[in-house]
């Protein structure tokens, strides 16, 4: 009697068509989910880096253009929504499947307070960061690129440090320049605390009168960023996701 090639499913032969409709229905779900991951990619500058020799499970976000605060930017311009960040941030800490966080920074600045929120939760994630300046990571994208725990720039990515500077009508009191003031005291302190500077030298950066003629601030470039303190290392994606694999193969050890 002749072998039946047909495998079986559920205990009973399984036709030439009931396989092909297996493969087809399997085929569908896995571009459902290439679909689902590239317009998480799209949308929020999200994704999951799971495809690696490691078996490593790391959450990549990107900070790109302006990081958007309360109001909604034009809709030309590329932003960072907050408000869809920080719920990606808290579901990562809830995870236990996500074994890093990687941030990739190309961005202008924006709205100090939803910078300054993005920045603190990614400093009070439990497991291992790294922060990957690309381009710029100017005004609030300094604190951004410090509250990782490494943060590395490539050789021409720059940093602006500058005082915090408000759009719209602005009546001239006391009272203003101390809100300023305690804004500015917000950003040098979450820097300083985060990085390798102290807070004075860098207050000096930011009221700098040389480097820029028609403004106050200095830019930093590179390797410029680490002498100062701001960055800990100069490195590409290469370095920043082998620290990054190092840092939670220590983690595993350690537990």
């Amino acid at each position: 009697m002749g072998q039946n090639k047909n495998k079986k499913k559920n205990g009973q032969p399984m036709s030439g068509g009931g396989k092909a409709q297996e493969d087809k229905e399997s085929q569908r779900l896995e571009k459902e989910i290439e679909e689902k991951e590239d317009n998480k990619l799209e949308e929020y500058g999200q994704m999951t880096l799971e495809e690696n020799g490691r078996h490593r499970k790391i959450h990549l976000l990107t900070i790109i253009g302006e990081v958007e605060g309360h109001e909604n930017s034009s809709g030309a311009s590329k932003t960072t929504k907050y408000d869809h960040v920080l719920p990606t941030l808290a579901k990562i800490e809830d995870d236990d499947s996500v074994e890093g966080l990687l941030v990739l920074l190309n961005t202008s600045g924006g709205d100090v307070d939803a910078g300054l929120a993005i920045a603190e939760m990614i400093a009070s994630l439990s497991l291992p960061t790294v922060s990957l300046v690309l381009g710029g990571s100017h005004s609030i994208g300094v604190p951004l690129a410090v509250s990782t725990d490494v943060s590395f720039i490539v050789p021409s990515g720059t940093m602006m440090i500058h005082p915090v500077r408000m759009t719209g009508m602005i009546i001239g009191t006391s009272q203003t320049y101390e809100y300023f003031e305690m804004i500015q005291d917000r950003i040098l302190t979450f820097v300083s605390t985060h990085a390798d500077i102290a807070y004075d030298q860098l207050r000096d950066l930011m009221h700098n009168t040389k480097m820029l003629t028609r403004d106050l601030g200095t830019v930093l470039v590179g390797k410029e960023a680490v002498d100062a303190g701001l960055i800990n290392y100069v490195g590409g994606i290469k370095e920043a996701l082998a620290k990054l694999y190092a840092m939670i193969d220590e983690r595993k050890k350690i537990k």
